[in-house]
């Protein structure tokens, strides 16, 4: 398999409950199911898709939403921790691109590799 461009990337630090004002972003029928603390946010995964909201500036008030639906992820690949690396790295490719999720040493690599699969499969 080629390499590809990565075109995102994001690291999530760890879970955290999910922000009350994500409702506002949810259609009819979506429920958010886990979130997890960014750099400066937060990334939440609901029944349908994930949502990554990306505070941006020196005061953070503007805010970049990135919506990744779970239709256009074509295939993920999961790598844990070793003993001397610190981070775990989840790649997505989807039909915009290749995408990096790096997890910090307290984010279950399990748990997030599960909810992708039952999103996708």
């Amino acid at each position: 398999m080629s390499e590809s461009a990565t075109i995102l990337q994001w690291t999530l630090i760890a879970e955290c409950p999910i922000p009350a004002d994500v409702n506002e972003l949810l259609v009819n029928g979506e429920v958010p199911v886990a979130a997890y603390k960014t750099l400066r946010d937060s990334a939440v995964f609901t029944n349908k898709r994930l949502i990554v909201r990306d505070a941006q500036g020196l005061t953070g008030k503007k805010v970049e939403i990135y919506s990744l639906p779970y239709s256009s992820i074509n295939m993920w690949s999961t790598e844990n921790a070793g003993r001397l690396d610190f981070n775990s790295e989840v790649e997505l490719w989807t039909r915009a691109g290749h995408i990096k999720v790096k997890l910090q040493k307290g984010v279950d690599i399990r748990r997030f590799d599960k909810l992708i699969a039952e999103a996708l499969l």
